[in-house]
């Protein structure tokens, strides 16, 4: 279950209201550096903007792929742990402008969590740490610690431990490009091992 507070509005849909619940100044400001973030090939200049321009809690050597849009209205409720991984477009908003209400919430991503391209994460949400987000999928809901979950609606695919977590990284790859590639003794020939 996500944990978002609820603001019910009078009078038109809420997003239509947007400026009387956070300042143009804020939105085009935050606007402007995530913009700036989501072009930047370098991992350090992005994480800089997230902590220092935008608020967010973001661990070290935590990695934004390109075109990542984080909550253009209130970033701060991002939290990251560290050495996560955000895919390429993924989007992660802290609100939701509805018709008769909006919603705010904190999401909370762990330590070591691999989110996969194009996913949508969702207010409210937290996102244990070792986690594995397949990409495309929608959030909608926790995710626990050491799990792969994938898809729209999102499904558990597996869950682990701590101690299964990197055995797992080697079966998957065991699994699709055979055996030899979790000991490191590839057969294939566009290998760049020697």
């Amino acid at each position: 279950m996500r944990k978002t507070d609820r603001y019910p509005v009078d009078g038109p849909n809420a997003l239509w209201q947007i400026y009387r619940t956070v300042s143009k100044w804020k939105a085009v400001k935050n606007f402007v550096w995530i913009q700036i973030s989501r072009y930047c090939p370098s991992l350090p200049i992005k994480n800089w903007i997230y902590r220092r321009m935008l608020g967010m809690e973001v661990g070290e050597h935590t990695a934004f792929a390109l075109m990542v849009m984080v909550d253009v209205f209130f970033p701060e409720k991002i939290k990251i742990g560290r050495n996560s991984i955000i895919g390429y477009n993924t989007t992660i908003l802290a609100h939701e402008y509805l018709t008769k209400e909006y919603r705010l919430g904190e999401v909370r991503i762990g330590s070591n969590v691999m989110v996969g391209a194009n996913t949508t994460i969702l207010p409210g949400v937290t996102i244990g740490d070792g986690a594995v987000i397949g990409a495309g999928s929608v959030v909608h809901k926790d995710v626990e610690p050491y799990s792969f979950v994938a898809g729209n609606p999102l499904q558990v695919i597996r869950t682990g431990t701590p101690d299964s977590a990197e055995a797992r990284t080697f079966g998957a790859s065991a699994e699709i490009f055979g055996p030899e590639s979790a000991s490191g003794n590839s057969t294939n020939p566009n290998s760049s091992s020697s």
